[in-house]
């Protein structure tokens, strides 16, 4: 909702939010079930887990349904992982990678990302990572697309990444961002679920389908990877209305689809004013851009607030230089290029 500024309104572009917001589907849908807020909801999730199943042709048995999948990320560090063992990660990868570690009490070991000038800057480097493994490591944690940098590997580099990952390591393949490819080499780790029993995937109805609010997400792994995390699962862990608008909107290609396109092309448009502005920004396959602006950014992001424009700061991610900015509706990125101008005069 857009908030008078003076002569400005108030743009959120630091959370990483679908601005377009859900199929009209999903808010039909919610609304046709408040007549049974009273009720719990499927604790199973069973008509939910089959439109999923269906969606990527897999089994319902292969879907654990999260309350986001942040829950899930958190989870299965806590259930394979502990005292004594390693959790992997990569350099600039998602905070909750090593807050799930932390609660596990297991060691977290970082590898080192590509180097800032790297086609794929700061991304994930797999040979880093796979050489980072011993006896210990238990989970491996990676994204693809890559928050917050944006980044991303091909799958042929993925699936010789896997091949090179002992059976005994679970490797998590985090994929919140992956609508929003338009890459051809890129295509969901989903294509190897079967052939590897170590493969877990993370996705979630937060981002391309804009359902932040409702917290719903899922992980696709082997059925007795799943059995074991069932076993420590809420009851109700996704609420009523979250099953049935996600299942909605699941089933809304032309709506999605829309949203794709009007990323891309928003996308591509900021990245091309940034550059023309002399700025450095990577390349990017989500719906948000990394900025690096080669000096402290604080005074920067700070500017931005006080003309009511928010942006997420990657000081806590080792990276002081860079904001992370969202890519939002035409109105929202002009606002932004608007006090970006004021900032950088």
């Amino acid at each position: 909702m857009r908030k008078k500024y003076a002569d400005l309104f108030f743009v959120e572009l630091g959370s990483n939010e679908n601005t377009y917001g859900p199929s009209p589907r999903a808010r039909e849908v919610i609304l046709d079930n408040l007549h049974a807020l009273h009720r719990y909801p499927d604790p199973l999730g069973a008509d939910l887990k089959k439109a999923i199943a269906l969606k990527h042709s897999i089994k319902p048995e292969q879907i654990l349904l999260g309350n986001g999948s942040h829950e899930l990320l958190m989870m299965i560090a806590q259930v394979f992982a502990g005292p004594g063992s390693q959790v992997l990660a990569s350099q600039y990868g998602f905070a909750v990678y090593a807050l799930a570690a932390q609660c596990a009490g297991a060691e977290l070991v970082i590898a080192n990302a590509l180097p800032a000038d790297a086609e794929q800057s700061r991304g994930h480097d797999l040979h880093a990572l796979s050489s980072a493994i011993n006896e210990k490591t238990r989970v491996v944690y990676i994204a693809n697309p890559i928050n917050p940098t944006g980044t991303w590997y091909s799958s042929q580099a993925f699936a010789e990444f896997i091949e090179r990952v002992p059976a005994n390591v679970l490797v998590v393949v985090d994929e919140a961002y992956l609508e929003f490819v338009t890459a051809p080499e890129l295509q969901s780790a989903l294509a190897l679920s079967n052939a590897y029993q170590n493969l877990i995937v993370a996705r979630t109805f937060s981002k391309a389908y804009g359902l932040a609010g409702l917290r719903v997400g899922y992980i696709v792994a082997h059925p007795e990877c799943v059995a074991v995390m069932e076993r420590v699962r809420e009851s109700f862990n996704v609420n009523l209305l979250g099953l049935a608008a996600a299942e909605a909107a699941l089933g809304d290609d032309a709506h999605v689809q829309w949203v794709l396109e009007k990323n891309a092309a928003e996308r591509a448009w900021l990245i091309e004013q940034f550059q023309s502005r002399g700025l450095k920004c990577g390349p990017s396959q989500t719906n948000f851009i990394l900025i690096d602006f080669q000096k402290d950014s604080a005074d920067i992001e700070a500017k931005f607030v006080n003309s009511a424009v928010v942006l997420r700061p990657m000081r806590g991610y080792g990276l002081p230089s860079c904001l992370r900015v969202t890519v939002g509706n035409r109105d929202e990125n002009r606002q932004l290029l608007k006090i970006l101008d004021e900032v950088m005069a």
